[in-house]
């Protein structure tokens, strides 16, 4: 596909713009550790790959045998990833030249998150991308509906007044990519060397960085 032919791109937030997945894992590490349970970044990252909070709380509770309640558990880790947030968020390696290179070529962008609004603007904000994304952030309690379901990312095209035959939706997880499947769009996985996120579909374009995604669009191979 033609670069003139992608009008808007929709990323995912966290581990497609802002670096947060492992800050997130250890987030849950902490949580379950006050609760005397002992989870390493290595079971995070291998047992859940992406979608709604509260399903990601409940597989983990089932796989640690843990007995807490989700209405206890989820007030502590956000509040916990809002405390590692400040302390160690940063913005994707390239994200910055990329959305310059968009700019330059008149291609919209958006954020379609599974997270809510605030939390995910609280990100971007940490990360100097805020003011890049301002009014073009979609959460999937504003759709109510979460990924892999598709309806988030039609409802981030809609918003941004485009067909989704006219967007590209780039994801790390395994459930986002999968979102964007179902939606019927052109999907990029961002993939971060993780062999259990790995999406092996001939529908989707793999990248391992943002630089190669401004290749795919230049030498029209998306």
């Amino acid at each position: 596909m033609a670069i003139n032919e992608i009008k808007c791109i929709i990323f995912d937030c966290d581990g497609t713009l802002v670096d947060s997945e492992r800050l997130c894992c250890q987030a849950l590490v902490n949580v379950f550790g006050r609760h005397g349970t002992e989870m390493t970044i290595d079971d995070c990252i291998v047992h859940f790959k992406g979608g709604k909070l509260a399903d990601i709380l409940i597989d983990a509770k089932k796989l640690m045998a843990m007995d807490v309640s989700i209405d206890v558990l989820e007030p502590q880790y956000r509040e916990e990833v809002q405390k590692l947030f400040v302390r160690h968020l940063k913005p994707m390696e390239g994200v910055k030249e990329l959305i310059d290179f968009l700019d330059s070529h008149h291609i919209e962008y958006c954020v379609a998150s599974n997270g809510p609004k605030d939390k995910v603007e609280y990100a971007l904000e940490l990360t100097g991308l805020l003011d890049i994304f301002k009014g073009k952030v979609f959460s999937a309690f504003d759709a109510n509906s979460w990924k892999p379901e598709p309806d988030l990312i039609m409802y981030s095209a809609m918003n941004m007044g485009f067909l989704p035959s006219d967007c590209l939706y780039v994801d790390d997880t395994p459930k986002g990519v999968e979102a964007g499947l179902n939606a019927g769009i052109k999907t990029v996985q961002l993939y971060n060397g993780v062999l259990i996120n790995l999406v092996d579909d001939e529908r989707v374009i793999r990248i391992n960085h943002l630089h190669e995604l401004k290749e795919q669009l230049l030498g029209c191979s998306v």
